[in-house]
């Protein structure tokens, strides 16, 4: 690296990526294996070193190279076959390439060159097997019609696809049916124009698209089982929203039992989507990965047999779109519930605010009745006051009574006005004065 420049961590990693899984150039005849085994529920790390130590295994059985500690795919020449390992987020990949072919097409299967006791002994489970044969096509010319002898008694008709591609320098035909070893079969056929670059890149674009079929497929079985549950979760759901509408609805006991079955059906919901979201997710980006191998073949019709594409869009389409279909049933019953909790949200707000001005109202009234007592207490207050005050008066205005001539009485009742008056005012400039420090 130039020493003035900052590279990167990553920077190479993420250009050898592009370079990672090159495909191999093929010369017909040759026959092929693909085994895809997709991991079981263990820590990827794990999975991975897993994976890795059983292609090792294989290698020194044989004497050749191992692939590298933290390598992600590897390719070793056995002598009478080779081995082409990928893992993959999910799966990992075993392709297996051995030179010839029998008379018989797929009489032969490379696999079978491998250790019985490897093969039964490789982590996971298989999710795609395929067995494919390049034969060398000294046929009629590329636009010859229907399909060709050597594909006669061995793919069912009604399933049979296959396209010219290449330029119609080779053909490829299959079924995908399962064989009695379990393998779907693919036989493709190419004239001597055809360089082992494009017939390899043609082999690795069939043997994904089988692959991806099967890895996007895995969501269906899935779908199907959370239908049911899918269906209850609904049916609830829409229990719950016409109880929440009602118009005789009662108030607070209504509320707390439609948010406890709100509450249910949402769990539910959640649980669905949370254990399919991965699934789904992949379904997708594996089927995006299938259309655009199928586009990557350039198929050219051959009349009287149905292209690759043709025969996705009737067979698989189909089971995608159900997968489809189920994820975004989830997605909206999931934006349902949603709205429904808003729903009960509102209603609830509504009658608390309704308690709320209720209470106030009471509140009000109480601080009016408080309000009326006080006064009635300020004024038996002044009349108290002023009793003992007119009291406390005519002991003063006595003596004074008799030195003017008046009658000590008549004196004390001309008292009783100037007296109540002065209390009163006296309570209310103190009243005041409280209401003014208590605004402080």
């Amino acid at each position: 690296m130039t020493p003035y420049l900052h590279e990167h961590p990553r920077r190479a990693a993420l250009i050898n990526e592009l370079h990672a899984r090159p495909a191999p150039a093929l010369t017909a005849p040759c026959r092929m294996a693909h085994l895809a085994f997709k991991r079981i529920e263990r820590a990827i790390d794990r999975d991975r070193s897993i994976d890795r130590a059983h292609m090792a295994a294989l290698c020194a059985r044989f004497g050749v190279a191992p692939p590298a500690p933290e390598a992600g795919h590897h390719f070793a020449d056995f002598g009478r076959f080779r081995v082409k390992w990928e893992m993959h987020s999910e799966f990992v990949a075993y392709t297996i390439f051995a030179e010839g072919v029998s008379e018989r097409p797929f009489a032969e299967n490379p696999m079978r060159l491998l250790p019985n006791d490897w093969l039964a002994s490789a982590p996971g489970v298989a999710v795609a097997a395929i067995h494919a044969e390049l034969r060398p096509w000294e046929g009629a010319s590329p636009g010859e019609a229907g399909p060709p002898p050597e594909a006669a008694g061995q793919f069912t008709g009604e399933s049979l696809a296959g396209c010219a591609t290449a330029g119609g320098a080779a053909r490829v035909f299959g079924d995908f049916r399962l064989d009695a070893e379990g393998f779907t079969r693919f036989l493709m056929l190419t004239r001597p124009e055809a360089s082992p670059r494009q017939m390899g890149r043609m082999a690795q674009r069939l043997l994904e698209i089988e692959t991806y079929r099967a890895m996007s497929m895995l969501a269906l079985p899935v779908m199907r089982e959370i239908g049911p549950r899918l269906a209850e979760a609904e049916s609830a759901l829409v229990e719950t929203t016409q109880a929440i509408s009602a118009p005789e609805r009662g108030a607070e006991g209504d509320d707390r039992a439609s948010l406890a079955r709100l509450t249910s059906v949402s769990a539910e919901i959640e649980a669905m989507t949370a254990r399919t979201a991965f699934r789904l997710g992949a379904a997708r980006a594996y089927g995006a990965i299938l259309w655009d191998r199928i586009a990557a073949l350039r198929e050219e019709r051959i009349e009287g047999v149905q292209t690759l594409q043709e025969f996705m869009t009737r067979r698989y389409a189909p089971a995608m779109r159900t997968v489809e279909s189920g994820g975004e049933r989830l997605e909206n019953l999931s934006a349902r519930a949603t709205r429904a909790s808003d729903l009960l949200r509102a209603r609830v707000d509504v009658a608390l605010a309704e308690q709320n001005q209720a209470l106030l109202h009471s509140m009000d009234r109480r601080a009016d009745l408080q309000l009326r007592l006080q006064e009635t207490v300020e004024g038996l207050s002044v009349v108290a006051i002023g009793y003992y005050a007119v009291s406390l008066a005519g002991y003063l205005l006595g003596p004074l009574a008799a030195k003017i001539g008046v009658e000590p009485k008549i004196l004390t009742a001309l008292s009783v006005p100037p007296i109540l008056f002065g209390v009163w005012l006296f309570l209310k400039r103190l009243k005041s004065r409280i209401a003014e420090d208590g605004g402080h």
